[in-house]
């Protein structure tokens, strides 16, 4: 008798667990594979143009404007990947914002994506 009890209260317990999951998952549906494949290539872009500033800044000892980093051949592949747009929204002596929007039409509601100088990329 006391192990039907344990089994219905573990039966419970994981019931209302999955419950809670799917409840705070609800409408979220999952992305669709090739946002997924082309958010994982502008995340490695943004990493490779944030390598290229800290390459420019040892050179220059600032950071640089992504017209400037494509002028010292630092940026391979222009500012457009993917039907995003890359674009500096600041560049100093000490800091950089690089920030990666999705321009063409069919990629309407994907996320924009930015890194600054502290290598970390992140999503709005």
């Amino acid at each position: 008798m006391r192990m039907l009890g344990l089994v219905a209260v573990l039966v419970l317990g994981l019931g209302g667990g999955y419950y809670l999951l799917q409840s705070s998952t609800a409408g979220s549906g999952p992305t669709p594979p090739q946002q997924q494949i082309d958010v994982v290539a502008i995340r490695q872009k943004l990493l490779a143009i944030g390598q290229a500033e800290r390459q420019f800044r040892v050179m220059n000892g600032t950071y640089a404007a992504l017209d400037q980093l494509s002028q010292a051949e630092l940026l391979p592949g222009g500012s457009e990947m993917r039907g995003y747009t890359f674009s500096a929204t600041t560049a100093t002596n000490d800091r950089f914002t690089i920030t990666a929007t999705p321009s063409a039409a069919m990629k309407a509601g994907w996320p924009t994506l930015e890194i600054s100088e502290t290598m970390q990329v992140t999503q709005r």
